[in-house]
C-alpha cells in the first residue's frame, strides 16, 4: 500500500508540533525554485574552515533558519574540530563531495584565493546559494566564470566584503554617494603590496593534510609551514600565485570601499598610472617575516582614475577605506570608521541616522536567500572589487601606465597585459566551462541601493 502524501498545511502542522524552530526539508520540497519556505532550514555547508571560515560558518548556524551539513577542509583535523563544534557528523577533503550532496542548499567558501572558483563554479551551476570569503577572485576570468554560472541558476550570492555590513561604514559610502561631501577631488587610499615568489625547501606534511589537494588547480610545490598559514612567516597571502598579495587581502576591504561610496559597484577604472620601473618581485627561499617583501612589492607608486575624472592615487592611507577630499572638506573611512573635517559634516550626518540598523554580513545572506532580495555584497560589488585589485598588480607587472576597459573587462591595446588576466589549471582541477555574455549586466545594484532602514 502506498504511503499517504501529506499535504504543505499537514507537514506544517507536524513541524509546529516537533519543534520550535525551523524544519529542514531537502531542496527538492522547497516553496519556490530554490527559496526556502518560512518554514524551512537552510542545509549549510563549509568549504575552508581555517582562520577566516570557521568564524564565519559559526556566525552562520547560529541562525535558527539554518542546519549545518557537512565540512570540507584539506587538512582533516582542523575539518573534524569544526564539525564537532556544531555536532556536523559528514567530513570531507575534497569539495566535491560537498556537491553531491542534495540536502546541502548553501555553501559558505573560505578557501586561499587559488581555489576560489573551483568550487565555486560547479556550486552555482548545482543551484547552491554561495557565500565567497573575499577576494572572491584570484584572475579577472574567474569573475567571469563565476558570474556566469550564478546567473543561469540565480542563486544568491554574498561576498565576503564584511565592511559593508558595518553601520558606520555604510552610512559613510552613502554619504559621499549622496553628494554631501560635493565634487569629489581626489581619494587617497593605503599602497598596497603585490606579491612575490616562493623557493622554499620541502617540510614534514602535518598528519591529516591533504597537500596535492591544497595546492589544487596550482604547481604541486613542497609543503613548508611559512607557505601553509594565510599569514605567518610569511604566510600563502604573500606568494603568487596563491594569493594577490596584500593589494587582494586588504585591497580587497579598502578598494572596495572606494567602489561603494564613489557608486562604482557595476563598473571600474579606465586608466591606471604607473610611476617607477616595473615590480621585480623577490623570491622567498627561507621563512621570514613580511617586511622585506612588502617594502620591494609596494613599488612601482600607482594611481588610477574613472570615466568621471576622479583619481584614486595608492599612498599613506588606511587600509581599511580611504580619504576623500571634496568641495566641502574631507571625509575619512576606515573600519567602522567615519570622521570628517569639518567635524560637523559626519557628525550631523551620523545623528540624522541614529535608528539605522543593519543586519550582520552572514544574517543578511540569509535573509536574502529567504526573501529574495539582493544582498548588501552582492557577487558583482565583490567581482568589481576584486578586479580593481587584479588591475593594479597586472600594471606593476607590465610597469607602464595601461587602459581598461570595465565593460569588456580587458585591457585597450596591452597583449602582454591581457595575458594576466586568466591562469591555466593544473589537470584534475580544472573550473567547468561556462557561456559567458557578451556583455556584462548587475541585475539588482539598484534595488541593493534603496536606503534600508532596518530597526532592533
Amino acid at each position: 500500500m502506498a504511503s499517504k502524501k501529506h499535504t504543505r498545511r499537514e507537514w506544517l502542522t507536524l513541524a509546529t508540533a516537533a519543534v520550535a524552530v525551523p524544519m529542514f526539508i531537502p531542496r527538492t520540497v522547497f516553496a519556490e525554485g530554490n527559496r526556502p519556505g518560512a518554514n524551512e532550514r537552510l542545509g549549510i555547508a563549509g568549504i575552508g574552515v581555517g582562520r577566516q571560515g570557521a568564524p564565519v560558518l559559526n556566525n552562520l548556524l547560529r541562525d535558527a533558519r539554518t542546519v549545518g551539513i557537512c565540512v570540507c577542509d584539506v587538512w582533516k583535523r582542523r575539518a573534524n574540530e569544526v564539525a564537532a563544534r556544531h555536532n556536523i557528523k559528514d567530513v570531507y577533503q575534497d569539495y566535491r563531495k560537498v556537491l553531491e550532496r542534495k540536502d546541502v542548499d548553501a555553501i559558505m567558501v573560505a578557501t586561499p584565493e587559488q581555489w576560489r572558483s573551483l568550487p565555486c563554479v560547479p556550486a552555482a551551476l548545482a543551484g547552491k546559494h554561495l557565500f565567497i570569503e573575499k577576494p572572491v577572485t584570484l584572475t579577472i576570468e574567474d569573475g567571469k566564470q563565476i558570474r556566469a554560472a550564478a546567473r543561469k541558476t540565480g542563486v544568491v550570492v554574498q561576498s565576503g566584503s564584511q565592511q559593508r555590513s558595518y553601520r558606520t561604514n555604510d552610512l559613510a559610502c552613502r554619504f559621499i554617494r549622496e553628494g554631501k561631501l560635493g565634487r569629489i577631488k581626489e581619494v587617497i587610499v593605503a599602497n598596497y603590496e603585490s606579491p612575490w615568489f616562493y623557493g622554499m625547501s620541502a617540510e614534514p606534511i602535518p598528519e591529516d593534510l591533504d597537500w596535492d589537494m591544497w595546492c589544487g588547480p596550482t604547481e604541486l610545490v613542497p609543503f613548508n609551514q611559512a607557505l601553509f598559514p594565510p599569514r605567518g612567516n610569511p604566510g600563502w597571502i604573500s606568494f603568487f600565485p596563491y594569493s594577490g598579495g596584500e593589494m587582494t587581502g586588504w585591497g580587497t576591504h579598502g578598494l572596495d570601499q572606494i567602489q561603494c561610496a564613489l557608486g562604482m559597484d557595476d563598473t571600474g577604472p579606465v586608466e591606471i598610472f604607473v610611476e617607477g620601473e616595473k615590480l621585480v618581485p623577490p623570491v622567498y627561499y627561507e621563512p621570514e617575516s613580511r617586511d622585506r617583501g612588502n617594502e620591494l612589492c609596494s613599488q612601482p607608486r600607482l594611481s588610477y582614475r574613472y570615466a568621471n575624472g576622479i583619481t584614486v592615487t595608492l599612498d599613506d592611507g588606511d587600509r581599511g577605506g580611504g580619504t576623500f577630499i571634496g568641495e566641502n572638506g574631507r571625509v575619512e573611512i576606515a573600519r567602522n570608521r567615519f570622521i570628517s573635517t569639518p567635524t560637523e559634516l559626519a557628525e550631523n550626518y551620523l545623528r540624522e541616522h541614529t535608528e539605522y540598523r543593519l543586519p550582520s554580513h552572514e544574517v543578511d545572506w540569509i535573509n536574502c536567500i529567504y526573501n529574495g532580495d539582493t544582498p548588501i555584497g552582492e557577487l558583482e560589488t565583490g567581482i568589481r572589487g576584486a578586479a580593481v585589485c587584479h588591475i593594479l598588480n597586472i600594471a606593476r607587472y607590465v610597469g607602464r601606465n595601461l587602459k581598461w576597459d570595465p565593460v569588456k573587462e580587458e585591457f585597450i591595446g596591452d597583449a602582454e597585459a591581457n595575458s594576466y588576466l586568466k591562469r591555466e589549471h593544473r589537470k584534475g582541477f580544472e573550473v567547468p566551462d561556462v557561456p559567458l555574455d557578451e556583455q556584462p549586466t548587475t541585475p539588482g545594484l539598484q534595488r541593493r541601493r534603496v536606503f534600508r532602514r532596518l530597526f532592533s
